[in-house]
């Protein structure tokens, strides 16, 4: 199914028919991260030109985690404008997973600095408001791809960074998902600052009576808005 799936290559199909279409603007979205216990949900925007391509771009979640670093730079570069936006695990417990993928979503379109004439979306559930929702579209609608490799890559390098802090959740591999030895951890330790108390999960654990941790200077809003090579900076920073 994989390889099947890998073959598929994703096109500027769509891009083109709203480019005739008079549409000069046309963002692609995806999101990472809503189904994580920890870290931030990140949704990424993509504005991509007519006239020039990147090749080997494709669903995020169907290359390898050094594909998606490798092709990480030229998306980005390829770009006209590209941003990511973040709700925050607080944000996540406080308003819910929809709500908090709206926020990251309007945080994105916010740090691209232009005004969408069109935005095309991945699945049919409409999280940013008069977009077009795309079934299966990180595989088939390229600016969706291309977002999909950018959102990733950032939220992976902001989790192996909080990795540092918090080594017993083995973030460096897990990148905040479920997974047996972060479940190990939550058992042992309890959640870290960066955690997202609000799954049902976490009311079945029995805690060791320590409290919700924080390591210094931690900032509990994460990244609110960012631009493109501007985040990738503090990610790595």
């Amino acid at each position: 199914m994989r390889e099947a799936l890998k073959r598929k290559v994703p096109s500027l199909e769509l891009e083109r028919e709203l480019w005739t279409a008079g549409a000069g603007v046309v963002v692609g979205m995806d999101e990472v991260g809503r189904g994580a216990w920890a870290g931030p949900l990140t949704v990424g925007a993509a504005v991509l030109p007519c006239d020039r391509r990147v090749y080997k771009v494709r669903d995020s979640k169907m290359l390898t985690e050094e594909e998606r670093e490798r092709l990480f730079g030229r998306v980005a570069g390829w770009c006209r404008a590209w941003a990511v936006g973040h709700a925050s695990p607080e944000e996540c417990d406080q308003l819910g997973m929809s709500e908090a993928q709206r926020v990251a979503a309007r945080r994105a379109l916010e740090g691209l600095g232009l005004r969408p004439d069109a935005v095309l979306i991945d699945g049919t559930w409409d999280f940013v408001g008069g977009a077009r929702g795309i079934a299966g579209g990180d595989a088939s609608c390229l600016s969706i791809a291309a977002a999909s490799i950018l959102a990733k890559v950032t939220r992976d390098r902001l989790m192996r960074a909080e990795a540092e802090h918090y080594p017993a959740y083995w973030f460096e591999s897990n990148k905040g998902y479920p997974g047996p030895r972060h479940r190990a951890a939550l058992q042992w330790l309890g959640p870290s600052a960066i955690h997202r108390c609000s799954w049902v999960f976490m009311d079945s654990l029995v805690w060791p009576g320590l409290a919700r941790f924080e390591r210094p200077g931690f900032q509990r809003t994460l990244f609110p808005a960012a631009v493109g090579q501007r985040l990738v900076e503090v990610a790595e920073g």
